[in-house]
């Protein structure tokens, strides 16, 4: 594999969920693999326990020191759009002229090597590739996934196959920010929605559509595409494809969902084999429709019934994903990674259903100035959801503030009567005060950091 003749990978924004799975990819072959970040998290302490040397300062001193050990040829630097392009040491690589790519095309070039499926859309992503390689390895299969989100079967966002297989499955995120997904040439390829996203890149909500539909005719000849009705829709695929939904009279859907002892149930039709008696280790309807894609990509591999029945059950989700911290008969904790409007949506929807008689609590950090700009009323519509709402800073990631973009106005947006905006601190010390019946945090920032103190208050 052409990608593995470097000796030094140098990552700049090692410590993304994407990124922190490429690094492990190439420490694992035994290549020596170095990154910044500016923020140290337990992923990026996870991969320094790894024998990955990570710092959180940009630093070119230390960089060029690194760099001197080896020949310019022997040097590959991998970095994330999200880093600004004023980095120093980004402008060092790229003004001394070392090998630079993208995350997205090394994720190109090994999907090269394999038989890829790629999971694309603005919503499930992660949720799905960890599923489907979960059935995977339950039905034995030797396959890599690069997963968005640290499933908790495996307790990681990487599983390695065999690199010598060209027979291998390699399953991946087909991210659609910067249009990375477009670097990919998949046998089998699933989009889930094409909701408008990332306007600071594609503009408006007919570009995103322009560029899932260029990746829905990426898929290679005699490959499978997969979409949600929706999507169908929405796109007007001139490519062969099978469709899927959650209940309508589609090739591939769920019929008698029901609900007992908050567990959803289910069977589901196939033009392959329907499979009946489901439940799935991961709650909410939203993800019983992820499980319907899951299933329509395990079929086409000729997986079976009694195979796809079990490892369904025993998924154990995505950390961030519908992640019940605390559950017992007074107290229910839900974490959730949801940072776009309809994610909100669909978890707030999800928890009510399984939970009617109780009062649901949010906590919701805004993630990027410019999609709490863009989607500001669609925001305030799925908070209003909620019975009470507490609204962290908008964290900026990638961006500089916009003036008059705030959580304030999103706040004043909203109809909800229960509603404040809160800095983190006075949060800690609110919820020592008052535990909720049923607390949900949603975000996909720094809200993270504060799920063990939150924990450690209801624990106490």
């Amino acid at each position: 594999m052409n990608i593995l003749k470097y000796k030094l990978y140098y990552f700049i924004g090692v410590g993304g969920i994407g990124m922190s799975a490429l690094a492990r990819f190439f420490n694992h072959y035994h290549k020596e693999v170095a990154g910044y970040d500016k923020t140290e998290t337990d992923l990026t302490n996870q991969l320094c326990n790894e024998g990955i040397s990570c710092h959180f300062k940009e630093n070119v001193d230390s960089i060029k020191n690194l760099f001197s050990t080896y020949n310019k040829e022997d040097v590959l630097v991998i970095y994330t759009p999200a880093i600004p392009l004023d980095n120093k040491e980004y402008i060092f690589v790229r003004e001394n002229e070392y090998t630079i790519l993208k995350r997205s095309q090394v994720l190109g070039q090994i999907s090269e090597q394999f038989k890829t499926i790629a999971i694309a859309g603005t919503h499930g992503k992660t949720t799905i590739t960890t599923l489907i390689t979960h059935i995977l390895k339950c039905a034995g299969f030797n396959c890599f996934s690069f997963m968005g989100g640290i499933s908790k079967n495996y307790n990681t966002n990487l599983l390695l196959g065999d690199i010598n297989d060209a027979n291998s499955y390699f399953l991946v995120e087909a991210d659609e920010y910067d249009r990375s997904f477009l670097t990919l040439k998949p046998q089998i390829a699933l989009i889930t929605s094409v909701d408008a996203d990332h306007l600071d890149v594609y503009g408006n909500a007919n570009q995103v559509k322009e560029g899932f539909f260029l990746f829905a005719n990426l898929v290679t000849k005699n490959g499978t595409l997969i979409v949600k009705k929706n999507v169908h829709n929405e796109l007007s695929l001139s490519v062969k494809h099978l469709i899927y939904s959650l209940n309508l009279d589609t090739e591939y859907c769920a019929q008698s969902v029901r609900i007992e002892n908050a567990q959803f149930y289910y069977d589901i039709k196939s033009p392959i084999e329907s499979i009946t008696n489901l439940t799935l280790g991961l709650q909410g309807l939203h993800n019983v429709e992820n499980s319907i894609a899951a299933v329509a990509v395990a079929q086409q591999l000729g997986i079976k019934g009694d195979v796809i029945r079990k490892a369904l059950r025993s998924f154990s989700g995505v950390k961030r994903r519908f992640d019940y911290r605390i559950n017992n008969k007074t107290h229910i904790y839900i974490d959730d990674y949801a940072h776009h409007p309809e994610e909100l949506k669909a978890i707030i929807n999800s928890v009510r259903q399984l939970y009617p008689d109780k009062k649901i609590t949010g906590i919701f950090q805004p993630h990027l100035f410019t999609r709490t700009r863009d989607f500001v009323e669609d925001f305030a519509s799925s908070l209003d959801l909620l019975d009470e709402c507490f609204l962290l800073d908008i964290y900026p990631s990638r961006e500089l503030p916009i003036e008059g973009v705030n959580s304030l106005w999103l706040l004043n947006k909203m109809k909800l009567i229960k509603k404040q905006v809160i800095s983190k601190e006075a949060l800690l010390e609110l919820l020592k005060k008052n535990r909720p019946e049923l607390l949900l945090t949603m975000g996909a920032g720094d809200i993270d950091n504060l799920v063990i103190p939150i924990e450690t208050i209801f624990n106490d």
